[in-house]
């Protein structure tokens, strides 16, 4: 595999935060990305959907360096026009090129407080080493004090102020999922990553979750890219929908544009001929698994976490 090459520069689409051309990822004889091309542009929210072992995930993990596909290539463009493919890069470094995602599962370090939690993602961005940690050099303190300050910050942005000095495993399901998303922001990212953030939330959560998607974007500026299978989340918070299925881009639009494909709604939302009279789910009923047009995803487990995709 060639090295990764960066360009310094304008980029010619200042617009375009990662640009994905042409990715296809193997393992062994399956392949979880055929051919992947898409973009994501600064300030919007781009929703990815598809049915479970669609290949989400793998694309999650070819875009933060989990993952190096075997052919095509991801570019990543920095607000001062610096463009990388991150192919090859490892996960830390293209964290520090202003990459930031959550995962499918909570991921919090349990025995720590919500603001210990937080604060662990805002000191990644800080400069002081070892030795001028433990000599309390004047940066130290200095950074040390900031860091507080905008965690504290960062935990009244996703309402969980309260919650500072309570362990994070404490916390309701739904407030783990924005301890989450705060430890995610306090790396200072440009683009934040979800996947299946709403998963295990209930109906308020839910609310309260997209609630806090638009934020991100609208306060904070950074951009989105969002893994659901609530389609009723989805349809309200994103600008433009991807859908995937069997590794492959099978659609791109609007929301109002996705809910009315034929093709969509034959591989993913489900149609009406999928039903007979013989079938012991009414035909007007959400499917079991929560991939309706208005279905929750519960537990919200995707196919592709694993290496298949």
């Amino acid at each position: 595999m060639s090295a990764p090459q960066t360009v310094l520069g304008q980029s010619a689409t200042s617009d375009v935060l990662f640009s994905v051309d042409h990715v296809t990822l193997r393992f062994g004889g399956v392949t979880s990305l055929n051919d992947v091309s898409l973009e994501l542009h600064r300030g919007e929210i781009l929703s990815v959907i598809g049915p479970n072992g669609a290949g989400k995930t793998s694309l999650f993990n070819c875009l933060t360096g989990v993952y190096h596909p075997q052919q095509g290539s991801i570019y990543f463009t920095t607000k001062p026009g610096r463009t990388v493919n991150v192919i090859g890069l490892r996960p830390y470094k293209v964290s520090r090129l202003g990459v930031a995602r959550t995962f499918q599962t909570s991921r919090m370090f349990s025995a720590l407080t919500t603001f210990e939690n937080v604060k662990i993602g805002v000191e990644s961005r800080q400069h002081t080493g070892p030795v001028g940690a433990m000599l309390r050099s004047p940066r130290a303190r200095r950074e040390d004090h900031e860091g507080d300050l905008k965690t504290l910050e960062l935990l009244s942005f996703v309402g969980l102020s309260r919650w500072a000095n309570h362990l994070s495993s404490a916390l309701p399901y739904g407030g783990r999922r924005r301890l989450e998303i705060a430890r995610a922001l306090a790396t200072g990212p440009e683009v934040l990553l979800l996947d299946e953030p709403a998963a295990g939330t209930n109906p308020a959560e839910k609310i309260e979750l997209a609630d806090l998607v638009r934020k991100v974007v609208n306060e904070l500026g950074i951009t989105v890219l969002l893994i659901e299978h609530d389609m009723k989340l989805v349809m309200s918070v994103a600008n433009r929908i991807i859908v995937l299925n069997f590794g492959q881009v099978i659609a791109e639009g609007t929301p109002a544009q996705i809910q009315n494909d034929p093709v969509v709604i034959s591989a993913y939302l489900g149609s009406a001929e999928d039903s007979t009279p013989n079938d012991s789910t009414p035909s007007d009923s959400t499917p079991s698994d929560g991939t309706g047009a208005t279905g929750d995803a519960g537990g919200g487990a995707d196919g592709d976490r694993g290496g298949a995709g």
